[in-house]
């Protein structure tokens, strides 16, 4: 099997929708409008689709790993943005050195779980 994959977009839901499109703009991410209850977020190559739609045991085991290239200038630039003071039911975990890499955790608005590491090389 030859796979020439261009890219992997994850469909995530909203508990509030509203709510999650501004944080995930606050985050960083441009959105485009798809529908009024479907929008695709951008962030150079990488992209996921946000829906207007919650299933509680689906969102709150929802888990994404995204890999950057500086766990600690990521972890700092996300303490500063003040994400869990703005939004309710978000939580910033600190950085976690593991065997493997390192990686801190986001919680947005719904409860997906964001994990953003490095892996050892």
């Amino acid at each position: 099997m030859n796979q020439n994959i261009k890219s992997i977009r994850p469909f995530i839901g909203a508990k509030n929708f509203e709510l999650s499109r501004s944080f995930y703009r606050d985050l960083g991410y441009e959105e485009v409008v798809l529908e009024s209850n479907f929008s695709v977020f951008k962030s150079g190559e990488t992209a996921f689709y946000l829906q207007d739609y919650y299933a509680k045991e689906w969102i709150e085991n929802t888990m994404i790993f995204v890999e950057v290239d500086d766990v600690e200038r990521y972890y700092s630039e996300l303490l500063a943005l003040h994400l869990p003071e703005k939004y309710e039911g978000v939580k910033l975990t600190p950085i976690r050195y593991l065997d493997w890499g390192s990686e801190c955790f986001l919680h947005d608005p719904s409860g997906v779980l964001w994990h953003f590491g490095v892996f050892k090389k």
